[in-house]
């Protein structure tokens, strides 16, 4: 049984605390199918997730099967399924593939045979077998409700809780929805809890419960409702209830409660004296160890295990969007011949003076002059050159990560509700953006240096220009984690990447005192200032005769990159630990 005893939840609104979930008090059986209905802003969604543990009681308790979840107990993943508002399946997936990944990430499965029995036992309940193979993107609202349903089956959970999943469904998938949720209760002694706004269909369910500003109006059988409230049309409840305060129709529920909820066990009763309610008896310890037998086969995959399900999902997801595809190679592409159109500019011969000192003063001036033009010319398109490719791929890294975890943040948060762990999710995205940041740097270097090539170790400034990537990737990763949407972490990363020309000094220097605050935090200017290092003497020394700014020494260089690669990740770390469900 799940039983709400005083339970509240309050925010803080203008320094005063406010109670969105008031004072409920309910007792859920079960094998139990319960609509939650009110007016906008009454708390539904709210008291639902007060159950489901993303929102932590201000007052009172909860109790499940006796044992407290506020005081240390809590719901075991498999236990409990949440079917949000929103859709939790990827569009380029199929139906069997949303399914078989969700089942993967929440379930230790003992073979290929116990996999695909679960995959199939929860597509054969939520009616969607025939379209298996049909892309998410095209399946229609009732068909996405069903996925969402079948994605929180795989565990087999106790309690199941929806909300919303009626919401924009035509009459007769609204019913058939209902229909299914109606049967889904009446399996293995699941609860189902669901947040509706219409009031149809109430015979398919077991009790009603009625909010009002926060506290319960009414909860009992769904043929007394009318009766309750006064009214001949269930449409009329809603006005009703704005003519009485909270507290008055909370009273007179309390006075009400017992008889109500006697009524319901009657009803509960009967069902299972008919064979229509199946509620499975709690065996004791005397029975062997079945009980053992059924934990250890909805026990959670471990980290390895979840890292290979996302990170091949990833890549499915990636190559599936042709979009994204043709984007990552048309970067690829244009950005390198961008910089070899610049770079023939650079590769000038470089002069030196003649050994042979000359009679003629007039013509060692010019030749010194012309020798000290050529090695600027080149000093300052090598510089600028280099920078381009390192603001270049600074842009790149930008693209790879900043909408990489804000843009499927819900989809992400659900999952962690289910048992992802936020390493495992990390490690997935980390492994999935290194091939990126490999692949983008060294075609860069390599297109450049083939084309253009620069005196100097290649090696080092291919290194260099790696580590600019990876750093940038990381830190706008870790951005991507921080934020809610994808919007806010996509403005934040561009900003970033803008900052970063002017910033680094390798165009005009910055006064000492800002150089100093705002150096450690532009990585261009630490690939810039190490790949400029890695040129041959010549070239390196025609690249200080025309700067300002002063150049860090190649193992510097190296250190910060690295500590710039590691704070975004870290900071992506605590971006994915921290509870972020909307």
């Amino acid at each position: 049984m799940l039983e709400l005893q005083e339970v509240c939840f309050s925010i803080n609104k203008d320094g005063e605390e406010v109670n969105l979930v008031d004072q409920v008090s309910l007792k859920i059986p079960r094998g139990h199918f319960m609509a939650i209905v009110g007016p906008s802003g009454c708390g539904k969604t709210t008291l639902l997730k007060t159950i489901a543990g993303l929102n932590a009681e201000s007052g009172g308790s909860l109790m499940w099967n006796g044992m407290s979840l506020s005081d240390g107990y809590d719901f075991a993943p498999s236990e409990i399924g949440y079917v949000p508002q929103f859709s939790i399946a990827y569009d380029p997936l199929t139906v069997d593939e949303s399914v078989e990944a969700a089942t993967r990430l929440r379930i230790k499965t003992h073979s290929v045979a116990d996999l695909d029995a679960r995959i199939d036992r929860a597509l054969e309940e939520t009616g969607l077998t025939a379209i298996a193979d049909r892309p998410v993107k095209v399946l229609s609202g009732g068909q996405k409700r069903r996925l969402g349903l079948a994605m929180e089956l795989v565990s087999d959970p106790k309690i199941l809780l929806c909300d919303e999943v009626t919401s924009g469904l035509d009459p007769r998938s609204e019913r058939e929805i209902v229909k299914l949720l109606h049967d889904l209760s009446r399996k293995e002694g699941r609860i189902v809890l669901s947040v509706t706004h219409s009031l149809a269909h109430f015979e398919l369910y077991d009790s009603i419960l009625v909010l009002h500003e926060g506290r319960v109006a009414y909860h009992g059988p769904p043929d007394m409702l009318a009766h309750y409230f006064s009214v001949t049309d269930t449409e009329e409840i809603y006005p009703r209830l704005a003519k009485q305060p909270s507290t008055r129709w909370q009273s007179s529920w309390l006075k009400h409660r017992d008889a109500y909820y006697q009524k319901i066990e009657r009803c509960r009763e009967k069902n299972m004296e008919a064979g229509t309610l199946h509620v499975p008896e709690k065996r004791t310890a005397s029975e062997g160890d079945a009980p053992q037998e059924e934990e250890e086969d909805v026990s959670t995959p471990g980290v390895i295990s979840q890292f290979v399900t996302l990170l091949s999902r990833r890549w499915r997801i990636f190559f599936r969007d042709r979009g994204q595809v043709f984007l990552q190679l048309a970067i690829m592409i244009c950005f390198p011949v961008l910089v070899s159109l610049f770079s023939d500019k650079a590769n000038v011969q470089m002069r030196s003076l003649s050994d042979m000192r000359q009679t003629d003063v007039m013509l060692e001036i010019t030749e010194q002059q012309n020798v000290r033009q050529d090695n600027m010319k080149a000093g300052s398109a090598l510089s600028g050159i280099i920078m381009f490719q390192v603001v270049l791929l600074g842009l790149m890294g930008s693209n790879n990560s900043a909408r990489e975890i804000a843009g499927e943040r819900q989809i992400y948060e659900k999952e962690k509700f289910g048992g992802l762990r936020p390493t495992a999710y990390l490690a997935s995205k980390v492994a999935f953006l290194s091939c990126l940041v490999i692949a983008q740097s060294l075609w860069m270097a390599v297109f450049v240096n083939v084309f253009s090539p620069f005196d100097g170790t290649f090696a080092q400034h291919a290194l260099f220009l790696l580590l600019c990537n990876a750093a940038m990737t990381s830190v706008c990763l870790g951005i991507s984690a921080m934020m809610k949407t994808a919007e806010q972490a996509s403005l934040l990363s561009i900003y970033l990447v803008g900052f970063q020309l002017p910033l680094s000094g390798a165009v005009l220097a910055l006064p000492e005192k800002i150089e100093t605050f705002t150096r450690p935090f532009i990585s261009a200017y630490w690939a810039w200032s190490g790949s400029v290092e890695a040129l041959a003497t010549a070239r390196n020394l025609a690249v200080k005769s025309v700067i300002s700014t002063s150049i860090t020494p190649q193992n510097f260089c190296f250190y910060l990159l690295g500590l710039h690669i590691t704070v975004g990740l870290l900071v992506a770390l605590v971006g994915s630990k921290r509870h972020q469900w909307d």
